[in-house]
């Protein structure tokens, strides 16, 4: 990353900030909203520039001052660390991100494999996911869901949004995406034994931008049913549940939460335009990388990303190596650990797949 870049990275913020501040662009939201996502992304780029180029121009003084006076000289020595360590920072910044990583967030659970207990599993891992996000302070809704008898979910559809541009809820939630698998002795299991069962996440980033979709009436089926809660109760007396299927794909969109049909069927077109895009930029980088290699493709227990094992309170990331013997930690939410993980190891992918050396002196002049 060249000294330039740095510099157009630095004047790119300062623009940002002058036209936040435009009351004009603060009154379109979406607009807003998608400009502070990249202030909020360029910030600590700024930041630790600024600190780097204050930094360098101490240490220079310190050497010049050195001549005359050696007590300057361990200075310098100590500014010279707080250098490398800086630079290091900032070119760990400047290593391409996720252009999504802002973004908000889309989510489906479902059972597969193992039958009531794997959509018990869907139950759990959807309480994982709101708690975790409640912890952060995400918002989350509930968009739809088709009960299974005992409690558990066959399906769900969450939306997750973060409360500010800066809390980019993709980041963090991305990796969820494949095959879950669990080891434990099922509630309907009158043995004793220990089964192993799976459900699947499908993430989808949900941007403030209308994706660039279009959707025929003829390529859609339209359903409408009573929205109905666990044990198959009736939760509403209309027909204002709405599953919308499209036709091409097969992709089906379930929306219930609304209080009207008009604003369900609303809210699945979002959900399927969402899932549309994402399938079309799937499909356009999969001639260039493996982005979405882990996403699931059939609920099958073989294709495990990560597998939560009960007995030995034990839950395991295959993609990383990651272990912890904390399982109902972190099905209570505490992810913080699990994420962590998976965010350093792509870091040093795209660390790896990135030319870099030392950020050249003079880098992030204020």
């Amino acid at each position: 990353m060249t000294s330039q870049s740095v510099d157009a990275l630095l004047d790119e913020h300062a623009e940002l900030e002058q036209r936040l501040a435009d009351p004009g662009v603060l009154a379109d939201q979406t607009q807003a909203r998608k400009l502070g996502r990249r202030y909020a992304q360029l910030g600590p780029i700024v930041s630790t520039a600024n600190e780097l180029a204050r930094v360098r121009a101490d240490r220079d003084a310190a050497r010049e001052l050195a001549a005359e006076d050696r007590a300057f000289a361990a200075e310098a020595d100590t500014l010279d660390v707080r250098v490398v360590e800086l630079e290091t920072a900032l070119t760990e910044l400047l290593v391409p991100r996720d252009p999504h990583d802002s973004d908000d967030v889309l989510m489906e659970v479902k059972s597969g494999e193992g039958g009531e207990e794997s959509a018990l599993f869907a139950g759990d891992l959807v309480r994982m996911y709101t708690r975790y996000a409640e912890a952060r302070g995400w918002k989350v809704e509930l968009l739809g869901s088709t009960p299974s008898d005992l409690g558990g979910f066959k399906d769900v559809t969450l939306s997750v949004r973060g409360r500010n541009p800066a809390e980019g809820v993709w980041a963090s939630l991305k990796f969820e995406g494949g095959v879950h698998r669990v080891q434990r002795v099922p509630v309907t299991e009158s043995q004793g034994r220990i089964h192993t069962s799976a459900a699947g996440v499908l993430v989808f980033p949900d941007t403030d931008e209308t994706p660039d979709v279009e959707i025929e009436e003829k390529d859609i089926r339209v359903d409408v049913y009573r929205a109905s809660g666990h044990g198959g109760q009736s939760v509403n007396t209309t027909d204002s549940a709405v599953r919308i299927t499209h036709l091409p794909t097969g992709i089906v969109v379930t929306c219930q939460n609304e209080r009207s049909q008009l604003q369900n069927k609303a809210r699945a077109m979002d959900v399927l335009r969402v899932r549309l895009q994402a399938k079309a930029e799937a499909e356009a980088a999969a001639a260039a990388s493996e982005s979405r290699r882990s996403q699931v493709r059939t609920v099958d227990r073989s294709e495990r990303i990560r597998t939560y094992n009960f007995p030995e309170n034990r839950i395991s990331d295959h993609r990383v190596g990651f272990k912890a013997h904390n399982l109902s930690s972190v099905l209570d939410g505490n992810l913080a650990d699990v994420v962590a993980a998976l965010v350093a190891a792509e870091r040093a992918d795209a660390m790896a797949g990135t030319s870099s050396g030392a950020v050249p002196e003079g880098d992030g002049a204020a």
